[in-house]
């Protein structure tokens, strides 16, 4: 007989929270000895994540607001206003970023792989940003993304 696992989720306040680029980036569920994370991200109106790839596929469920997904397929590029309750996927080495070009936060839940929550862990900031990422901020992230991993194309 198989058994079904229960995983009790954090409270809000109790969540791992980082800032990376604007957005607040929450780990929910990190399994160990695989390489599934959860992340519930707050995307602020206005704010973007710059084109990147790298070599793990993502999932994002949209909760709330409206997030635009720019992604290169193999026909070329294409643009995906997701709302709540789409998901969305993005394959391994795909080209990729979004934004939020509404006036409210968008809510999604990410599953990323174990590069992914690290370079969040360890390149997010635990205070919220007081205005939007300088370029030596841009500078430094993309730099080291490289470690993780990822690399960012334009930001």
């Amino acid at each position: 007989m198989m058994s079904n696992s229960f995983v009790k989720m954090p409270a809000s306040n109790e969540a791992k929270r980082f800032f990376v680029l604007g957005d607040r980036v929450e780990r929910r569920l990190r399994i160990s000895g695989t390489w599934l994370n959860i992340f519930d991200v707050t995307v602020p109106s206005g704010s973007r994540t710059p084109k990147h790839a790298h070599a793990s596929p993502e999932v994002f469920r949209i909760i709330e607001g409206r997030l635009t997904i720019w992604r290169l397929s193999d026909s070329g590029p294409e643009e995906i206003e997701a709302s709540a309750g789409d998901i969305v996927t993005i394959p391994p080495f795909m080209v990729h970023g979004y934004s939020n070009r509404g006036t409210v936060p968008v809510v999604f839940f990410a599953v990323v792989d174990r590069d992914m929550a690290e370079f969040i862990e360890a390149e997010g900031t635990t205070e919220p940003p007081k205005a939007s990422p300088s370029a030596e901020t841009i500078a430094r992230m993309t730099a080291a993304a490289n470690a993780y991993g990822i690399t960012i194309l334009a930001a």
